[in-house]
């Protein structure tokens, strides 16, 4: 039953998201798309037997330079509310050629219609381009 809920929830997302974006379904069944030039994509698993869940991954951006100064230091600014939106957990990790920030939001979405999935995703998406317009143009 649960893979059939998780399926569902999946549907409903992709329903909700190609109202905004092109959407790719993955073989595994993840949903991907680009919003503001943040990539997304969309998984559904089970946290818990019984709780099936949808989490959004958003790459906010990639090989952001170091910086000794405190205006410019990413995991500062990440940790400081840089974008700051109500849904979402950013992250700042050090990659091979500088900086890389995500955005993660994990939430229940078994008997969500289309019209709130849509806005639930759409909020967080919209707190991850927020987050990469204030880290890149600085």
């Amino acid at each position: 039953v649960t893979a059939d809920v998780i399926s569902g929830m999946l549907t409903t997302a992709r329903r909700a998201l190609e109202r905004f974006h092109d959407v790719t379904t993955d073989d595994d069944g993840a949903l991907t798309f680009a919003h503001g030039g943040v990539l997304c994509v969309v998984q559904g698993t089970e946290l818990e037997e019984g709780l099936p869940v949808l989490n959004l991954t958003c790459v906010v951006a990639w090989d952001l330079p170091e910086s000794d100064d405190p205006e410019h230091d990413v995991p500062r600014r990440v940790g400081l509310g840089v974008g700051e939106g109500l849904f979402g957990t950013p992250r700042a990790v050090r990659g091979e050629r500088g900086w890389d920030v995500t955005l993660r939001y994990a939430f229940p979405a078994a008997g969500l219609d289309e019209g709130p999935m849509g806005t639930l995703l759409m909020l967080v998406v919209s707190s991850a381009s927020s987050m990469r317009a204030e880290l890149v143009e600085s």
